[in-house]
């Protein structure tokens, strides 16, 4: 991402060979997703005693390779067949741990770098799931810098039950960008869906992907307006369950500066006239308190307690293409209740078969309304 971000000025170039469509769609406060649905139906339960949710960043389907964007990689197109392969390794596992609706990011729709792959129809045409919905975070016509092309990539919500109505929710930008690069720049959001789930009226899904590398305030920003849609449907009785990348760390946590363990080669950071100082999206200690509110508000697939007592057990993220987790950013929270003990993290599978560079995480909530 820092390249793309250190070459943006060459796409000022493009905006001579477009026509007059938007070279970047900036998007609306609050507008409707896209909405999916699977080739072929699968009846789904119409009754339940228990509901499983998973979050996922699936690296645009690329599992593990040296992106140029990240992990000091130069990888920037990735061939048809291998993202087939990927997704394909995907949905091998969705399919064997069978959550009943999964928050993905990073997930590409028409992308030159993933092939053009509509990965939101792929995962549905190639798993059980019956409907889905799409918001993008980042929709560029053409990007110049090292052959990336055109880009649409954001959050979906996949579901085994119809759903009602979905809304691309948008999140505060960057303060910390120039405006040419804040124009070409990730656009983040907050999708919200409300899935048609037997036995809970009222019931919300909701994705977020908080922005990975700001070095201001822009992530508390984001997250106060994500607080701010979550108080909205507590306070009308609605029942909801957000899921996704936050990119923050728990409060607590023991290690809160990661930026020698990310640096590539060639990077300095905490010496004498390093600019800038902290790697970023490496550095959360000024952040370390910012996801509380949202533990005491609401309850959390794995407890801060349970993270507190066995923190690396609970890690779901590297930078490091081929390193192990190191740090957890990856949540789940609810407004009902989810089974003490039922969550799994998982490490080994995610990292033995480099299906991202994220782990899955899934967790069960209690529904009691099964026969």
């Amino acid at each position: 991402m820092e390249k793309v971000v250190r070459l943006i000025f060459i796409l000022v170039i493009s905006l001579f060979l477009m026509n007059c469509e938007p070279l970047v769609n900036k998007f609306d406060d609050v507008e409707d997703a896209e909405m999916y649905t699977a080739k072929n139906i699968q009846t789904p339960p119409n009754s339940l005693d228990t509901l499983t949710f998973m979050t996922w960043n699936i690296r645009f389907g690329v599992a593990r390779i040296p992106w140029f964007g990240d992990c000091c990689g130069n990888k920037v197109i990735v061939a048809k067949s291998d993202v087939h392969e990927n997704l394909k390794n995907i949905a091998d596992f969705i399919n064997e741990v069978r959550p009943d609706i999964i928050f993905m990011q990073e997930v590409d729709i028409e992308s030159k770098r993933t092939a053009y792959i509509d990965e939101v129809q792929w995962l549905l045409d190639n798993t059980y799931f019956n409907y889905g919905c799409y918001a993008s975070m980042w929709k560029v016509q053409f990007i110049p810098s090292d052959g990336l092309g055109r880009i649409n990539t954001g959050n979906a919500i996949l579901s085994r039950w119809k759903i009602e109505a979905a809304d691309r929710i948008k999140l505060p930008l960057r303060g910390d960008q120039d405006a040419l690069t804040e124009y070409f720049y990730l656009r983040r959001n907050l999708l919200k869906a409300k899935i048609a789930v037997p036995g809970i009226d009222d019931f919300y899904a909701l994705d977020v992907h908080l922005s990975a590398f700001s070095t201001d305030d822009t992530k508390q920003r984001q997250l106060d307006r994500v607080i701010e849609e979550l108080e909205t449907l507590d306070d009308t009785n609605c029942k909801f369950v957000i899921g996704g990348d936050f990119n923050l760390i728990p409060p607590g946590s023991d290690s809160t500066d990661f930026c020698d363990e990310d640096k590539c080669v060639g990077e300095s950071f905490h010496g004498p006239g390093d600019d800038p100082v902290h790697k970023e999206g490496s550095y959360f200690t000024e952040e370390i308190d910012w996801l509380q509110i949202v533990y005491d508000k609401y309850n959390s697939a794995v407890p801060l307690s349970d993270y507190l007592s066995d923190q690396g057990h609970y890690f779901t993220h590297t930078p490091v293409w081929e390193g192990f987790w190191n740090r957890k950013i990856d949540y789940l929270f609810t407004n009902m209740n989810w089974i003490t003990g039922a969550d799994s993290t998982y490490q080994d599978i995610t990292f033995e078969n480099s299906l991202s560079d994220h782990v899955a995480v899934s967790a069960k909530l209690e529904v009691g309304n099964g026969k």
